[in-house]
């Protein structure tokens, strides 16, 4: 899909048409806020999964919506937003957030604990009055020192503590977010929201590191005065 919006007036036309239902339109507000399988987003919407494929394949021929494997259970694809959702002037992240109560602290969650979800909560940390907190669901020993590296390179306060585990982390009010696709599977349904962030330490690599920093980065500013305003 093309990029100039201004000169591509058939491209504006769809995805103005696909936001014009109300199933579509919740679907992409969900997706404003994390990123869900068809079947979860189905079943959080209550929509059977024909018509849920239906109203899918018109976002995505929109470049609303698009698809991608996870990295824990490939046989999943998780729903993310697509480019058209960038268009200028089309300011989707507007839909109140409703975690089901006030939140007093943002939990998130890893495999390891040890790169992404330490990354997501001093961000957070940054952005938002709602204390943050980071576990995993398998800890490892230490954070990983590509995530250091990172938080140096881009100036954030990283604070050194060891990974620890989701259930000793976890408290009966903190909002669940898990930020790679085997926690969120490992977890079922523990979680408020997901964000499918590619694991950097697979690659190892700057560039890696900085495309979660800017990936996660992203997703807090997004959601952070949302929630703040609904808490």
């Amino acid at each position: 899909m093309s990029g100039d919006w201004a000169g591509d007036l058939g491209a504006r036309v769809r995805v103005h048409a696909a936001l014009a239902d109300a199933t579509r339109l919740q679907l992409v507000d969900l997706l404003t806020i994390g990123n869900l399988t068809a079947s979860e987003a189905g079943a959080a919407m209550g929509v059977p999964s024909n018509l849920l494929a239906f109203h899918l394949r018109t976002l995505e021929r929109a470049g609303l919506v698009v698809r991608h494997r996870s990295e824990g259970d490939g046989r999943r694809s998780y729903l993310a937003l697509g480019p058209a959702a960038r268009m200028p002037g089309l300011d989707l992240a507007t839909a109140p957030v409703l975690p089901g109560h006030a939140p007093r602290r943002v939990l998130f969650v890893c495999t390891a604990n040890s790169a992404r979800s330490h990354l997501a909560a001093a961000l957070w940390r940054q952005a938002s009055p709602i204390a943050a907190a980071s576990a995993g669901t398998h800890p490892g020993e230490r954070i990983n020192p590509g995530i250091v590296a990172t938080a140096r390179r881009h100036r954030l306060p990283l604070p050194q503590v060891a990974p620890q585990h989701f259930d000793q982390a976890l408290r009966d009010d903190d909002l669940v977010v898990t930020v790679c696709d085997r926690a969120h599977e490992e977890l079922g349904g523990l979680g408020w929201a997901h964000w499918s962030v590619p694991d950097p330490v697979r690659k190892g690599t700057p560039a890696a590191f900085d495309a979660a920093y800017e990936d996660l980065t992203a997703r807090v500013d997004a959601l952070a005065p949302r929630l703040a305003q609904a808490s």
